[in-house]
């Protein structure tokens, strides 16, 4: 499975903002336009779109905390009718390695909802262990760099 990552610019941004995960995950993850909002005010944060072949079918953002100073992977998202591919878990590998492979990293780190057992099952497989709950009710875990 081949699977690229670009970066987010002014001729893909439109065609990332219509992905879209399935509805009973909605509350699970921010809008890509959100994201794509909010990295405006990040700017050591990277957007990134994930391409099978020549087709957008995810997104990314992952970036240095300016609160905590680790590495936050913030968004993943697959677009519905491309789930169940295996396109997050390798999405999240290639991540990982592009994280690992930046010298200030120590950990790498995950939030996620609660209710949201995809995500707790996929980065568990990865190797993020659960360090406690967020202020904000998000489940923390950690991915230690080595």
């Amino acid at each position: 499975m081949n699977l690229i990552l670009k970066e987010i610019t002014s001729e893909n941004w439109e065609e990332c903002i219509e992905l879209q995960p399935h509805e009973d995950q909605k509350a699970f993850v921010a809008s890509n336009l959100y994201s794509l909002a909010q990295s405006k005010f990040l700017p050591n944060f990277e957007t990134l779109a994930v391409y099978k072949d020549q087709k957008m079918v995810g997104f990314v953002m992952f970036g240095k905390d300016p609160d905590d100073s680790q590495y936050w992977i913030y968004r993943l998202m697959i677009d519905a009718s491309h789930q169940g591919k295996g396109y997050g878990t390798k999405t999240m590998k290639q991540v990982i390695e592009r994280i690992k492979a930046k010298p200030d990293t120590t950990d790498i780190m995950v939030a996620y909802h609660p209710e949201n057992q995809a995500a707790a099952y996929l980065y568990k497989k990865l190797g993020f262990t659960i360090i406690g709950k967020a202020p904000w009710g998000e489940i923390m875990t950690r991915l230690s760099k080595n």
